[in-house]
């Protein structure tokens, strides 16, 4: 006898496709880019929810949370980047953290500091292209980070998370201690 109730059941939807969005479906499931169409559309719920899609005006203005965000190549950021004087890149970084930090807490309603928090802001920098963030004991690792500079990164991180951090590697993945 199934006891699950009403509530608790599974509720199903149906969407429909045309031929083209179709076939582009099945070339991802097909090339293993997608475990399947159901993964799909839940990350595809996921994105909208984290990125606030329903706040985004078409086309060119986009948020996330009370930021407007701008998809922009890594390249431009890049050649952004290379024209801060060396002796000022964690400085640099600790002013985005600063404002990452507003625009977190103030979108999230959580403190950033508050390390049982940090899976939440660390999916609030994937979703924005920051990288993946992993915590490993007392080490940040980066993987595919877009701000590719360590010492620029490293002052981000310290500004927006409220640690001291200590390079461990240089290059991608990063790796950062925290020392304090």
């Amino acid at each position: 006898m199934d006891c699950v109730s009403k509530e608790s059941s599974v509720k199903r939807t149906t969407i429909i496709l045309d031929e083209e969005e179709r076939r582009y479906i099945d070339s991802l499931i097909r090339d293993g880019m997608e475990p399947g169409i159901k993964p799909l559309i839940s990350k595809m719920v996921d994105i909208y929810r984290s990125m606030m899609v329903y706040d985004w005006r078409y086309p060119g203005e986009y948020y996330a949370g009370i930021s407007r965000v701008a998809f922009v190549n890594v390249e431009f950021i890049n050649i952004l980047l290379q024209h801060i004087p060396n002796e000022r890149w964690r400085e640099v970084g600790q002013k985005i953290g600063e404002a990452a930090k507003v625009s977190i807490e103030a979108t999230l309603n959580i403190q950033t500091t508050d390390r049982e928090k940090w899976p939440d802001v660390f999916k609030r920098l994937r979703v924005q292209g920051f990288g993946d963030f992993y915590l490993r004991d007392k080490y940040f690792i980066i993987k595919a980070p877009f701000i590719v500079n360590h010492e620029m990164l490293c002052g981000l991180l310290e500004a927006l998370l409220g640690v001291r951090l200590e390079a461990r590697t240089f290059s991608a993945p990063l790796v950062f201690e925290i020392v304090g």
